[in-house]
């Protein structure tokens, strides 16, 4: 199916990716919740190896291991820059960042998939794209120098630096994703994804174990985090970019933010600021142009352009 043929998506599919960014922003009050009880390498294993138990015999019943089998060099490098490594950069950044603001940063993610996408696949990259790009970014330096959130220790320029190394690593994630596994099921790409996590981070994970394990609440989170958020709701979103195209399914992008700020406000009483508003408007608007979401803009530029011609 083509990504630019969005008059034929049934409108089922949408309700789907409203139901993905709902889960998706709680990942980030998990992740709040539970990295600094557990650590961030230890968190993650546990999160993909929850996964994976779910996963794994669904893989197998349904009849796909042979998809993994078929595919698993590209599946393990999706695994890997997709799930194990900025997973770990994502717990870290939870330590020092509030569930919104992790979210924010997060929508950063397209801005990467152009880039890389128009690096390595040649594909095109407009002007209206570029100055998206910028924009976005200065949303980030709005977050980044947020007095309010310095003050309270929710920021920091090694968390907002690992989040955006993480937001690199999944940008290349979803151009692999689209460009060589688009025929390959969503569930055999987050099995094999899960597993190769799991078992590139045991090591690491038993090495930085905490000393102490974490209550049942800290497990229900990292249950929740690995099974639904991360196993159930990537097979979705690897469904939603076969059906819907790669540049559709970022839309989710534009929602995550929108439900993690309720969920940390409602549930960690996270305060937001005056900055996590401009920059989170600065970041989705950015996000916008980038993925050509706003073509009344578009068509303006266009018309301003061939005038000065």
């Amino acid at each position: 199916m083509s990504e630019s043929s969005t008059q034929t998506i049934p409108a089922r599919f949408y309700l789907e990716l409203l139901v993905l960014s709902s889960v998706w922003g709680f990942s980030f009050l998990f992740l709040r919740v539970a990295a600094p009880e557990m650590g961030p390498i230890f968190l993650v294993e546990m999160r993909v190896a929850s996964g994976l138990v779910v996963m794994l015999p669904m893989c197998f019943l349904l009849g796909k291991w042979q998809e993994f089998r078929d595919n698993w060099l590209l599946i393990v490098i999706v695994g890997i820059t997709n799930m194990a490594i900025p997973f770990c950069f994502f717990a870290l950044a939870a330590l020092n960042m509030s569930a919104g603001l992790l979210s924010i940063m997060n929508a950063t993610v397209p801005f990467f998939t152009a880039i890389i996408g128009f690096v390595l696949w040649q594909k095109r990259l407009s002007m209206l794209a570029v100055a998206g790009m910028a924009l976005g970014f200065m949303g980030v330096v709005v977050l980044v120098f947020d007095p309010a959130a310095i003050a309270a220790g929710n920021m920091s320029v090694l968390a907002a630096a690992s989040a955006l190394f993480a937001c690199v690593l999944y940008g290349l994630a979803l151009n692999l994703v689209s460009q060589k596994l688009a025929t390959v099921s969503g569930l055999a790409i987050t099995t094999g994804s899960l597993l190769i996590s799991a078992l590139i981070l045991l090591p690491l994970a038993i090495w930085q174990r905490p000393e102490q394990m974490p209550e049942l609440p800290v497990w229900a989170a990292v249950i929740a985090l690995g099974v639904i958020c991360t196993g159930l709701a990537y097979m979705l979103f690897y469904r939603l970019i076969a059906h819907m195209g790669s540049e559709q399914a970022i839309m989710t992008t534009y929602l995550v933010p929108l439900f993690s700020i309720l969920w940390g406000n409602i549930f960690l009483a996270e305060s937001i600021t005056l900055f996590m508003v401009m920059g989170g408007i600065l970041v989705l608007l950015g996000v916008g142009m980038t993925t050509g979401r706003l073509p009344g803009l578009n068509r303006l530029l266009r018309h301003y352009s061939t005038r000065g011609r």
